[in-house]
């Protein structure tokens, strides 16, 4: 691979459809009889359904049904679990639509169909339901008193335990000069595509056929779960993922409406669609983060680390979602990060409350993790008098240590091994860019009116998530190449750079290459996009596809030149002999010569190579980040002076892309870190369901991100030596605002210890300090 199109800077190219607004989100699909639902959600947080009336909905003039859960009874199986599936958790499913008892506000009840939106919303209101409300559990600690039981078959609010233990905790805090005991919390909040969720479902009563516009990220898994509650065959469920508006981690899952809308397509004979309006985006999308961490550490004297210890709860909302324990387990995995700590202990408690169910939020667990730990070893710093980038320093696992087997952090997913890796290299880069040692006697200052921190956070990203994934390539006579993707796009810029691994891989001109993705009849098996992988699996299949066609290419032209394929080489789309400078053919004649009619073909006919990467070992993206502050200790406002930040992502596809989504999760980490919590009453109402109450960053945040991409030490575990990138923006955000905060706010004898850093937060820490 020699022709220079990984590692460039290019333009990405979709972003031409969207800059002229030709991009096609599943809104603007409109086919004909279309009609609109609308779903009737459960005003309380816990309540038993006595009845369900629709009588005044259904004569509404334009409303075609109304559809509850004795219309679907049949059908409404329970949502399975795609990611995490911990003993347990099966037992605490969700079915589509709520038939005895509804757990959260947002449940879905009834769904309405009607002719327009405006007449299916006005219906709602016509839908006569008698609840008898009962006591809500809103916290995990008072949902483990198991007085009120959400699930009563289960009788018990908790779904999971589990112990992890790698190396002799006992023996660490036996040896310990120092420990320290700790309880940090992160709070409830959530990803905001600018797009919400919609779905447009047609059946095709002739062709008994399905066709669903909109679910984007795992279409295959979801495909296969839809076939299996409507009874039907998978090859007969076409999904086709339209533009998408952004997708961090919530979006594309399983959810109730990913049956609903279908089932009530086939009901009512004819395509409908719903779009989620952003009350319901807030309340009945996946939340995610909130975990409680009872940690304490172990050291030596001089800070050498010796030993963790921690029970994480994770608050799991009303039903298991289908991406299981992730978030309190992710939490647990890495939690203690690039740092050579021999002994570790932690306990996972999965705890069901009246909240709705917690989901995957970018960088699940690796976010909450890494505040926990990176705010306690601040904590262990200022104990022991030691300069808290010297502590880390001083126990980063070395190069010459890795790769490092950590041990069962994952349970049923093997040892967690970090493959390759220089975590020092990546914190000494963060600290030469902000210039630490210049800015470190700001640290505590009080300048102009506000007070001056400066905070650090290390991390490893556990990335490229398998254990599979396909890539299809296709040149057709014209000499164009089609690349046909298992993977979903959700503004990761593929279809540039999946084209440059393409191109290089192949060895064909990049403007020659179309990239398709995001529908089930491209390719029979797809993993889809999440956890990072898409470059690591995606692009490791484009990769192997590549090479096997440049094998059949070759072996055509062999026979055709009447030569042996080891004296030619294809390159920039043509084939040459060895050690010319003129090409004998190009791809549109090899295509030609590649007919199932041709003499020239001794296997299957075409230019059309399928091939799936496997692999079941993630790799590990790492880095650091280093925040420097100004608090208003009055008003509780942070002014984020300068924000660097650092990542080895192996070899970088694309650095402009990869700069890109960098700062994009910085920024979403700025806001999730000062601004954004999903709040709960006593009474498990959202008080938070607009934008005037759940804050998101604006440019006014957002400081100008410094992003450094290494490349130092490519991964061993694929053929691009990728590791996952997008997500390490976000990582060490929490940590890095946090410690800075801390150690602005000193003198008042604050240890930020809670998330989020919301101005009225930072003004409680104040004013609990004595003397202010």
């Amino acid at each position: 691979m020699t022709q220079g199109y990984i590692g460039a800077s290019m333009r990405r190219r979709e972003d031409a459809r969207f800059l002229t607004g030709h991009a096609t989100y599943v809104d603007d699909i409109k086919l004909p009889q279309m009609r609109h639902a609308a779903i009737l959600r459960s005003p309380h947080a816990h309540a038993r359904i006595i009845a369900i009336n629709p009588a005044q909905a259904l004569a509404m003039p334009g409303v075609e049904a109304v559809l509850t859960y004795a219309d679907m009874a049949s059908h409404a199986q329970t949502i399975p679990v795609r990611l995490y599936p911990l003993p347990g958790l099966e037992q605490f499913l969700q079915c589509p639509l709520a038939h005895d008892k509804v757990r959260y506000v947002g449940e879905p009840v009834a769904v309405v169909v009607a002719c327009d939106r405006y007449v299916a919303e006005d219906a709602l209101d016509a839908i006569d339901v008698d609840y008898e409300p009962l006591p809500a559990r809103v916290d995990v600690h008072q949902a483990l008193q198991d007085d009120v039981v959400l699930h009563e078959a289960q009788k018990t609010n908790l779904a999971n335990r589990y112990t992890v233990s790698i190396g002799d905790p006992e023996a660490a805090w036996r040896e310990a000069d120092y420990t320290r005991r700790e309880t940090l919390t992160v709070h409830r909040h959530t990803g905001n595509p600018l797009e919400t969720r919609g779905l447009v479902a047609q059946y095709d009563v002739g062709r008994r056929a399905l066709t669903v516009w909109g679910p984007t990220k795992v279409p295959h898994f979801n495909r296969a779960i839809l076939a299996k509650m409507l009874d039907m065959p998978e090859d007969t469920i076409h999904f086709i993922e339209p533009d998408v508006g952004g997708g961090f981690g919530i979006r594309g899952e399983f959810y109730p409406e990913d049956f609903l809308i279908p089932f009530a397509a086939m009901q009512v004979g004819a395509p409908v669609k719903w779009i989620e309006d952003r009350l319901e985006h807030l309340k009945a999308a996946n939340h995610s983060r909130q975990v409680a961490c009872e940690i304490e550490i172990a050291a030596k004297r001089d800070g050498t680390l010796l030993g963790l210890r921690a029970q994480i709860y994770g608050d799991m909302g009303a039903y298991i979602r289908t991406h299981g324990g992730l978030v309190p387990a992710s939490t647990a995995y890495l939690l203690t990060g690039p740092y050579h700590i021999p002994a570790f202990e932690v306990t996972v408690s999965c705890v069901m409350t009246n909240k709705m169910g917690l989901g995957t939020y970018r960088a699940p667990g690796r976010y909450e993790s890494c505040f926990i730990r990176e705010r306690l070893l601040d904590m262990m710093a200022g104990d022991l008098g030691i300069d808290a980038v010297e502590l880390r320093q001083r126990n980063l696992i070395q190069p010459s240590a890795i790769p490092y087997t950590l041990g069962d952090t994952r349970p049923g997913f093997g040892p967690t091994i970090y493959e390759c890796g220089d975590f020092p290299a990546a914190l000494q880069q963060v600290l030469e860019r902000i210039d630490y040692p210049a800015i470190k006697p700001l640290q505590g200052t009080y300048r102009d009116g506000k007070y001056h921190g400066i905070g650090i956070g290390c991390f490893v990203k556990g990335t490229g998530l398998g254990p599979y994934e396909g890539a299809r390539i296709v040149i057709g006579e014209e000499g164009r190449v089609s690349v046909y993707l298992g993977l979903t796009t959700m503004g990761q810029g593929h279809e540039t750079s999946m084209a440059q691994i393409c191109a290089d891989s192949l060895g064909v001109p990049f403007e020659q290459i179309s990239i398709y993705h995001g529908n089930t009849d491209y390719i029979p098996y797809g993993g889809g996009t999440f956890a990072s992988r898409g470059t690591v699996m995606g692009g490791s299949a484009i990769h192997l596809a590549a090479q096997q066609l440049k094998e059949k290419i070759l072996a055509i032209a062999s026979r055709y030149l009447d030569t042996t394929a080891d004296r030619l080489e294809f390159r920039q789309g043509h084939v040459y002999r060895q050690g010319e400078t003129e090409p004998v053919l190009d791809l549109s004649t090899l295509a030609k010569l590649a007919r199932p009619d041709s003499p020239y073909v001794a296997e299957a006919p075409g230019l059309d190579v399928t091939a799936y990467f496997n692999c079941s070992q993630p790799t590990h993206s790492y880095g650091a980040h280093a925040a420097h502050i100004a608090v208003d200790a009055e008003t509780g406002q942070i002014d984020i002076l300068r924000y660097v930040m650092s990542e080895d992502v192996g070899r970088c596809i694309n650095p402009l892309i990869v700069k890109g989504q960098a700062i994009g999760a910085a920024v979403q980490g700025i806001g999730g870190t000062l601004l954004e919590e999903l709040i709960y009453d006593e009474n498990g109402q959202l008080l938070s369901g607009t934008f005037m109450d759940y804050a998101l960053p604006t440019s006014h945040e957002a400081p100008v991100m410094e992003d450094i991409i290494l490349e130092d030490t490519p991964s061993p575990l694929n053929p691009l030596g990728v590791k996952g990138a997008g997500e390490g923006g976000i990582v060490a955000t929490g940590a890095a605002l946090a410690n800075a905060v801390s150690h602005a706010l000193a003198s008042f004898g604050v240890q930020v210890r809670d998330l989020p850093l919301s101005p009225s937060r930072i003004r409680e820490l104040v004013r609990a300090d004595p003397g202010a």
